[in-house]
């Protein structure tokens, strides 16, 4: 019981400052479009990520529902039994009444889960330019990237912090320039507002290809997590945009494609991928031209295809608790606008030919931590680490990390109960040196200092699905 009741107090913890819309209201059937030869539109105001370190505070941001959005899955929640408190600017489920958070942790584990995620904000570049500006703000190597293809990245400040994490797809189709890339939801105005400035300076060059940016908001977004995943989703009998059969074991981690799904009017742009560490699946669902509520249709065609044995709905305490086991940041905690991906041990999401050439927003900074200073380079002092806590008191957010003469050396940025190992697991950021595995150092829980241990992460184990010769 003192494990549920701690997963408990760590879901109500996830990104409460982010609501931040005036009124509440459904999400609309709206797109922003922006070319770089058009007027720059008004440019909107910056939300700024931060971490509220008042538990109390939080715990009170999380119980209102004032000026909020909703999913287009919101009624359906509701009728599910789903306890809905405000999160990145959305009502959201944070689990339903069916399954406690540790139980539909373990159920995602162990069958399936299907994870609401249509507060994220999906959008597409397109235009001779479009893989040039990516390349501009990220660290990615978007022309080299084959198409159909995704992988993780981060919107960039000049000063090489983390304006958001995000998942880049290759969507280009010969000559034609194509991406799709998905944000963060409590980043909405932030995003839209550093994606509009980057736009406004990449047209003061006139020597910059047309570019054309769009935001999908009246797209659902449904991630269907979990060993069973593939076998829910072939029960939906998938066809190609062709409509020839499709066996999705086709589709590795990494790959996508548009597939018809529940007789959907159009075809829904399928990821296999997620943020939980298990195989599954990252559907995008288009709106329909009918006014069906295609989301909802998908979902319900899910968990019918699966039955209650295999797959059930799941919330954001799962989510937190599963991502944290795989090793996964959340934005606004492990990961904010003073972080580099460096610091944060993403220097892989750092193209092979990025390394070299340079030329996007922080590089200057970004190469010369990937060098310690013996090397010619600045290195980095802190660093992000996985910590196992070998106490029954669980480390929290905000606790200090210190050595064995008590000096502070770090900060936990994310702690819960392992559902999966039975341990109290963390991460957080450390002194540059005592960042490797099986240091042991101490976490001020409660006024005492527990014992920890540094730990590589993933915590738990990935099994994505990269082909029948692979397995698991």
């Amino acid at each position: 019981m003192a494990t549920r009741r701690a997963i408990s107090r760590a879901a109500t913890r996830i990104q409460h400052a982010r609501a931040t819309v005036p009124t509440v209201h459904s999400v609309k059937s709206t797109r922003t479009f922006v070319t770089a030869h058009q007027p720059r539109p008004a440019r909107q105001s910056a939300l700024i990520c931060k971490r509220q370190e008042d538990a109390h505070q939080q715990t009170r941001n999380y119980a209102s529902s004032a000026g909020v959005s909703k999913t287009q899955l919101y009624d359906f929640h509701v009728s599910k039994g789903g306890k809905m408190v405000p999160f990145g600017g959305f009502l959201m489920p944070l689990q339903y009444s069916d399954l406690s958070i540790v139980d539909s942790h373990h159920w995602t584990r162990e069958k399936a889960s299907i994870f609401d995620v249509s507060h994220m904000l999906q959008h597409e570049l397109t235009g001779p330019g479009a893989a040039n500006f990516l390349a501009s703000i990220t660290p990615s190597s978007p022309k080299t990237t084959k198409p159909f293809h995704s992988g993780l990245s981060a919107l960039l400040h000049p000063t090489g912090g983390i304006v958001d994490d995000t998942i880049i797809t290759n969507l280009s189709s010969g000559w034609k320039e194509r991406y799709y890339f998905v944000t963060n939801a409590g980043c909405r105005d932030k995003d839209l507002a550093f994606i509009q400035d980057s736009i406004h300076k990449w047209r003061e060059d006139g020597q910059n290809g047309e570019i054309q940016w769009t935001t999908f908001t009246d797209y659902g977004l449904v991630a269907l997590q979990g060993p069973l995943s593939a076998e829910i989703l072939k029960s939906l009998k998938p066809t190609t945009a062709e409509k020839e059969p499709f066996n999705v074991d086709e589709l590795h981690f990494g790959q996508c494609k548009y597939l018809h799904l529940a007789d959907i009017d159009q075809p829904c742009l399928v990821s296999r991928g997620g943020y939980t560490g298990e195989d599954g699946f990252e559907i995008s669902v288009p709106s329909s031209s009918s006014g069906a509520n295609n989301t909802l249709k998908l979902t319900e065609a899910l968990l019918q295809a699966g039955g209650e044995s295999k797959v059930r709905l799941a919330g954001l305490g799962a989510r937190d608790s599963l991502r944290l086991e795989a090793g996964m940041c959340l934005y606004g905690h492990d990961i904010d606008d003073t972080t580099t991906p460096v610091e944060a041990g993403l220097s892989w999401i750092i193209a092979k030919d990025r390394r070299e050439a340079g030329g996007f927003n922080g590089s200057d900074t970004i190469l010369s931590q990937l060098k310690s200073k013996k090397d010619g380079g600045s290195g980095v002092t802190r660093r992000r680490v996985g910590l196992i806590i070998n106490d029954k008191a669980p480390a929290r957010e905000g606790a200090t990390i210190t050595n064995e003469d008590g000096e502070e050396i770090g900060t936990i940025t994310s702690g819960c109960p392992s559902p999966t190992l039975g341990k109290n697991i963390a991460m957080g950021y450390i002194k540059s040196g005592m960042h490797k595995a099986g240091t042991e150092v101490s976490v001020v829980v409660r006024n005492k200092a527990r014992k920890a241990t540094v730990s590589k992460m993933p915590f738990v184990p990935s099994k994505y699905w990269k082909g029948l010769s692979a397995g698991l």
